[in-house]
């Protein structure tokens, strides 16, 4: 193959409709908007959401509950999860991460009960529940809050 011979497949290269450049181009006077109203006017349109002066949807429906903004979610690791490692290893998110068991770290992890620890870990987390941190301690490792 050389360069002369080099060609894009088809559908790859797109060329746009040029809108409002005279009679001949199939497009023009209108600019395939039609003739007045709201959408042929220069930023013409409706908002999203909005429905011909109707009350819209998201406002006939019940509200219910609280969404607090200031909410901080973990990655949530179980004991059973961390059985995977070394003996004596220090677990933390990078070492986590790679063992494919968290993807996010999201505002940190939080290790949980669930589960049997059968090896001595030294673990690094943003929170442990207190199950957590006992068995992890009985174990003999360490849980390290940063």
């Amino acid at each position: 193959m050389k360069l002369n011979e080099l060609k894009s497949t088809d559908g790859a290269r797109f060329v746009s409709k040029r809108i409002g450049r005279g009679q001949g181009s199939g497009t023009g006077k209108t600019a395939g908007k039609g003739h007045k109203g709201q959408n042929a006017r220069s930023g013409g349109g409706v908002a999203i959401g909005f429905e011909g002066g109707q009350t819209p949807a998201f406002k006939r429906y019940p509200k219910r509950g609280f969404t607090n903004m200031n909410r901080k979610e973990y990655a949530v690791v179980n004991l059973k999860d961390l059985n995977r490692f070394e003996e004596g290893v220090t677990v933390d998110y990078e070492a986590l991460k790679a063992a494919g068991i968290v993807k996010k770290q999201l505002c940190g992890i939080k290790v949980l009960g669930n589960g049997k620890l059968e090896k001595k870990l030294n673990v690094k987390a943003a929170k442990f529940s207190e199950a957590a941190k006992k068995a992890i301690e009985a174990a003999g490792g360490t849980a390290e809050e940063i």
